[in-house]
C-alpha cells in the first residue's frame, strides 16, 4: 500500500473514531510552515556534493548546504565583489546560522566542504616557513640596532652631550621595521571579535569563523555588556565590507582595511535566545541578525541508521578540487595588506531579475506587510541573493557578468533563508511557554505522520524531540498546556506513557 495513501487512511480513521472524550478543540497559534529545501536551485556540483554527504551524514539537508554555501563564501571572497548596480557594490561573503541542538554532526559537515581550505592553509604555512625564518632573524637584527642606539642616547644624557645623530638614526630605524609577511589563514574556530579583527588587520584580510559550537562566540567576553555594542558593529562593518578603524587603549591602534569575513555558525536555539535576553534587542536592533542567513532544519537525530563509508566521494571531490583552483589564484592584495577584488556585475537580465526581486521584497515590508515584522532581515536579503549569485557564478566558472540563471538561484535559495528567519524570529518573540507547545506539537504530528499512529511514546519525544523539550519539566508543562487546548493528553498503555494526539488534528495531517 502506498505509504502517503495509508497515512491519510489512518488519519481519516482516527478523526471517525469515537472522540467524544476530547473536550473542544483551541487553537494553539498561527505558525509559519517550514518550507523544503531548494536544493535544485543549487549548482550542480555543489547540489551532486550536497546530496552525496548527505547520504552518509544523514544531518538535515539545510545544514550540510550551509556548510557548502560557507566554502564557497571562504573561498572566493578575497578574489571578487559583487556589483548589484552603479556605486552599489560590496563583497560576496556570507554570514550563515544555523540553528539545531549539538549532535546534528555539523562539524563533520563543515570537515567534508573545507578540507580544500584547510589543506591550502597548510601548503601556505609550509611554503612559507623560509620567510618566516628569515623574518624572524631580520628582526632580531633590527632589535639589537634599536637597542644599540638607545644605549647610545641614554650615555649621551648622562654626560649631558647631544645626541641628534643617535636620534635620527632611531627615527629612521623605527620606520624601517621588517614586517612580517602575510601567511594565508582563512579558518578560525570561536574566535573573539578582537581577535578575529587584529588577525584580518596584521595576518591576512580574508577569513571566517567556522563554529558547530558558536554558544562560545555569543557568549564570549566580546559579547558581554561592556563591549557587544562595539563588536556587534564592528562584525556589521566587516559583513559590509567597509573599513573598521580599532582603538585600543593598552595596545596599538589599527585599521581593519579591505578585509573580507564569512562567518558560519551553528547554536543551540536555548544559548540564542539567551544572547537576544542579555543583549536587550541589540542583535537585531543593530542589523547584526539580518545580515545571516538563517537556516532552523528539523533534527534528523535518531532516524540515522549506521552506513558503511563510501570507498569514493566523487561529487565531493570535484567540488574540493573546484574550489583548490579558486584558492591557488593570486589574491589581490595591495602593499598596505588590503584586498582589492575585482567587481562582478550583473547582465542585463540577471540585472532585471534582481531588481525584481529587490521590488518585490519591499514592498511588503511596509506596516502591515507579510515581512513587515521581519523588515531588518527582508532588508537585506536581495544584497545576499547577489552575494550568493557571485559565489555560484564564480564557481561554476562562468567569465563576464553574472548571468541570469546565477541570479534567480541566488534569490531563490536566500528567500529559503528569510522564510526560516521569520519562521524563527516568530517564535523567538514568543514566551517560552508558548513556543514550547507548539514545537512539541509540530514534532508529534510529524511523528505521528511518519509511524502511522496517534500516540508517540514519551521516551521517543525526550530521545529524540525538539531542543529544550527533552527537559522533563519542559515536555511536562508542554504537554499540559496542549491538554487544555484539546490538543495532545498523556494515556497509559500498561507500564508505558505515550502522548495522544487529538484525532481531529491527526486528520488534518497531510503526507
Amino acid at each position: 500500500m502506498n505509504a502517503g495513501l495509508a497515512a491519510v487512511r489512518a488519519g481519516i480513521e482516527a478523526a471517525e473514531a469515537p472522540a467524544l472524550d476530547w473536550p473542544e478543540l483551541q487553537p494553539l497559534i498561527a505558525k509559519i510552515d517550514a518550507e523544503p529545501y531548494p536544493i535544485e536551485a543549487l549548482p550542480m556540483a555543489v547540489r551532486l556534493a550536497v546530496q552525496e554527504v548527505a547520504g552518509f551524514v544523514k544531518a538535515p539537508v539545510p545544514m550540510i548546504a550551509v556548510s557548502a554555501l560557507a566554502a564557497l563564501s571562504l573561498a572566493i571572497q578575497a578574489h571578487h565583489d559583487a556589483e548589484r548596480a552603479e556605486r552599489l557594490s560590496g563583497p560576496c561573503s556570507l554570514f550563515l546560522l544555523a540553528i539545531a541542538d549539538s549532535g546534528e554532526r555539523k562539524s563533520t559537515c563543515d570537515g567534508f566542504f573545507t578540507r580544500s581550505i584547510r589543506d591550502y592553509e597548510a601548503a601556505q604555512q609550509e611554503a612559507a616557513k623560509p620567510i618566516l625564518t628569515a623574518h624572524k632573524s631580520d628582526h632580531e637584527i633590527w632589535e639589537s640596532r634599536r637597542a644599540g642606539v638607545k644605549e647610545k642616547i641614554k650615555a649621551q644624557a648622562k654626560t649631558g652631550k647631544p645626541s641628534n645623530g643617535e636620534e635620527r638614526e632611531l627615527r629612521d630605524l623605527d620606520k624601517s621595521e621588517p614586517k612580517p609577511p602575510r601567511v594565508p589563514r582563512l579558518i578560525y574556530g570561536d574566535a573573539t571579535p578582537e581577535a578575529l579583527t587584529y588577525a584580518l588587520a596584521k595576518q591576512w584580510p580574508s577569513g571566517g569563523v567556522v563554529s558547530s559550537e558558536a554558544g562560545s562566540v555569543f557568549g564570549s567576553h566580546g559579547m558581554g555588556k561592556d563591549s557587544v555594542m562595539r563588536n556587534l558593529a564592528a562584525l556589521n562593518q566587516l559583513w559590509d565590507g567597509a573599513a573598521l578603524p580599532v582603538e585600543r587603549r593598552s595596545s596599538e591602534s589599527f585599521t581593519v582595511r579591505g578585509a573580507r569575513l564569512t562567518m558560519a555558525l551553528q547554536v543551540q536555539e536555548a544559548t540564542l535566545r539567551a544572547f537576544f535576553d542579555s543583549t536587550k534587542g541589540l542583535a537585531r536592533g543593530t542589523g547584526f541578525l539580518a545580515r545571516f542567513l538563517v537556516a532552523w532544519p528539523e533534527s534528523t537525530q535518531g532516524m540515522r541508521p549506521f552506513t558503511e563509508t563510501p570507498a569514493n566521494w566523487p561529487a565531493l571531490a570535484t567540488f574540493n578540487t573546484r574550489l583548490t583552483t579558486i584558492l591557488n589564484r593570486a589574491v589581490p592584495i595591495d602593499d598596505d595588506g588590503a584586498l582589492t577584488p575585482a567587481a562582478l556585475k550583473l547582465a542585463p537580465d540577471a540585472k532585471a531579475a534582481w531588481v525584481g526581486f529587490h521590488d518585490q521584497i519591499e514592498a511588503m515590508l511596509s506596516t502591515g506587510g507579510e515581512l513587515f515584522d521581519v523588515r531588518d532581515v527582508a532588508s537585506k536579503i536581495a544584497d545576499n541573493a547577489a552575494r550568493l549569485a557571485a559565489l555560484f557564478h564564480v564557481f561554476e566558472g562562468s567569465i563576464g557578468p553574472i548571468g541570469i540563471d546565477a541570479m534567480e538561484s541566488g534569490a531563490c535559495i536566500a528567500a529559503w533563508h528569510l522564510n526560516e528567519a521569520r519562521r524563527f524570529l516568530g517564535e523567538l518573540a514568543m514566551p517560552i511557554e508558548l513556543a514550547h507547545p507548539l514545537r512539541l506539537e509540530s514534532w508529534l504530528l510529524d511523528f505521528c505522520r511518519r509511524e502511522r499512529t496517534d500516540k508517540v511514546p514519551t521516551r521517543e519525544v525526550q530521545r529524540c524531540g525538539p531542543g529544550g523539550l527533552r527537559d522533563k519539566a519542559a515536555f511536562a508543562e508542554s504537554v499540559k498546556e496542549l491538554e487544555e487546548l484539546g490538543r495532545a493528553r498523556m494515556v497509559q498503555d500498561g507500564r508505558k506513557k505515550l502522548v495522544q494526539v487529538n484525532p481531529v488534528l491527526l486528520a488534518e495531517v497531510t503526507p
